[in-house]
């Protein structure tokens, strides 16, 4: 993959699209973060959230000819993600919240760190249990839009578009989220590191994910 890093993305899916499977390990590889966090966002387990990131990858490269870049493809593969756990929920017959929100473009991000170390987060297994803990005391209203503007970096306007929101309750939750979260866990701990996917279940994430598209 090495020969391919100084192809932007859009000229990577590109290639993809006239036939380059094997260059969709990049996108894998780029977005298996983000897509663990929506997953983990909505109170699905570890594997759960890995099946709905499989089936999330194979309809985005079924749907690549379709991408036509109005929006980042960051954007456009998580929503397929959200649609993914919407519809898992429906079938498991989970109550089917409409989501509304809040959030500030200002707003400091709720946790700082002078060592954002991710390998320590890695190796504190107690901490992240704390995390996941204090996360899922929250709302789904609150943790959506705590997950996407914090954890995966979208902007508001993104976040609203996604959550189908306003802009100025996208703001409002994101600080109630932040307040919520401020009293179950230190604040000496970065966003980025919640729910951080590791690369040993990335690797597997790949060989899944490649797996299928290699059988279309």
């Amino acid at each position: 993959m090495d020969s391919f890093e100084k192809l932007t993305e859009q000229e990577i899916i590109e290639r993809i699209s006239k036939g380059e499977k094997v260059l969709y390990e990049i996108i894998v590889r780029k977005y298996n973060p983000y897509l663990y966090k929506i997953g983990r966002s909505y109170d699905y387990g570890h594997e759960d959230t890995q099946d709905l990131m499989q089936d999330t990858f194979v309809d985005a490269y079924k749907s690549l000819p379709q991408f036509e870049g109005r929006s980042n493809f960051k954007t456009w593969i998580i929503r397929i993600m959200m649609n993914n756990c919407y519809r898992k929920r429906e079938k498991s017959s989970f109550k089917n919240e409409v989501m509304k929100g809040n959030i500030n473009e200002q707003a400091k991000p709720a946790f700082n760190s002078a060592n954002n170390d991710l390998n320590k987060m890695i190796h504190n297994n107690e901490l992240g249990k704390v995390i996941e803990r204090a996360l899922g005391k929250i709302p789904e209203d609150y943790r959506m839009v705590f997950s996407l503007r914090e954890m995966n970096g979208l902007n508001v306007a993104e976040t609203a578009d996604l959550l189908n929101i306003s802009e100025s309750n996208v703001k409002v939750r994101l600080n109630r989220a932040k307040a919520m979260l401020r009293n179950e866990i230190q604040r000496e701990y970065s966003a980025e590191e919640l729910f951080e996917f590791n690369l040993v279940y990335c690797d597997a994430m790949v060989n899944r994910v490649m797996k299928k598209i290699n059988e279309l």
